[in-house]
């Protein structure tokens, strides 16, 4: 009966939807903590917030692009966004799929306002204080959002694994944190000085994160063996990609204990390559 509620053909998602997934988890991660400086640090802070809010926007962007280029004829992506019929706005809030659309607009809306704003001076002094917070505050819930459809999308469905995993959403946006993290202490460490105590910060938050991470992937490949379905993801390539998930999880706490030779940057490749190997093992693993 359980092998009967699947699809019987897998949706047959690409390097392009996994691209998608990741970068989009990455903007949505960072715009967060963005906004977390933005609304809770200080003034030491504010460095760290407008890297993040300069990184989270250029990574939405790509997302589009790969998702149009997936649909095979990209010049009808409009038809998710305008009713051909009608003329009027193509949203459906019981599809996942619309949700997520529009989501991602929404949210690039944002993100690129605090792009703007954290590039340009002018700007800036605009949104100085609680116009700037209000922008950050609606930007982080829609975030949010974006870093954890993605998961939502697969467990919805009626596919193998990922319907199975019910955790996939939390597990995305743990995840896209983490990830998110990472990044900005890479990009953080190679900035002045003045971004030293919002790297460390990013640190410290970052092994929470995989701590949180982690407790979702127990839980997760527990609901994946109890429905049977666990072996998809430990083929031979799903092996090894379960091996740098791995690594990119105890990364972050080798790093703070300054282990010999295991330097920050280190440990920050090693969580992007988790989150990527992540998702490229639950996407491609269902479809095997």
């Amino acid at each position: 009966m359980g092998a009967a509620e699947h699809f019987v053909k897998a949706p047959e998602w690409t390097w392009l939807i996994l691209a998608y997934f990741f970068f989009a988890g990455l903007s949505a991660g960072c715009y967060t903590l963005g906004a977390m400086f933005r609304l809770f640090g200080g003034a030491g802070d504010e460095r760290v917030a407008r890297i993040a809010f300069l990184t989270a926007f250029p990574l939405i962007i790509l997302c589009p692009i790969f998702l149009t280029v997936d649909l095979g004829q990209p010049l009808r992506f409009w038809h998710m966004l305008i009713n051909s019929a009608s003329g009027g706005l193509n949203f459906n809030y019981w599809s996942p799929m619309s949700l997520g659309v529009w989501g991602l607009g929404v949210y690039s809306i944002f993100a690129f306002i605090s792009f703007i704003e954290s590039l340009l001076a002018p700007v800036r002094a605009l949104l100085n204080g609680m116009p700037g917070k209000l922008v950050a505050l609606v930007g982080a819930v829609l975030a949010l959002f974006v870093g954890a459809y993605t998961g939502v999308l697969l467990s919805v469905s009626n596919q193998p694994v990922w319907s199975d995993g019910w955790p996939l959403g939390g597990l995305f946006l743990a995840s896209a944190l983490s990830g998110a993290a990472a990044l900005l202490i890479l990009l953080g460490a190679r900035g002045r000085s003045e971004a030293s105590g919002g790297v460390e910060v990013l640190s410290v938050v970052d092994r929470y994160f995989v701590v949180i991470e982690s407790v979702l992937v127990v839980i997760f490949l527990v609901t994946v063996a109890v429905a049977g379905s666990a072996g998809r993801l430990f083929g031979g390539v799903g092996i090894v990609l379960w091996v740098i998930v791995l690594a990119g999880l105890v990364s972050p706490f080798l790093a703070g204990s300054r282990a010999r030779g295991f330097s920050p940057g280190l440990a920050s490749a090693l969580v992007l390559a988790g989150a990527l190997c992540l998702r490229a093992v639950i996407v491609f693993g269902a479809q095997s």
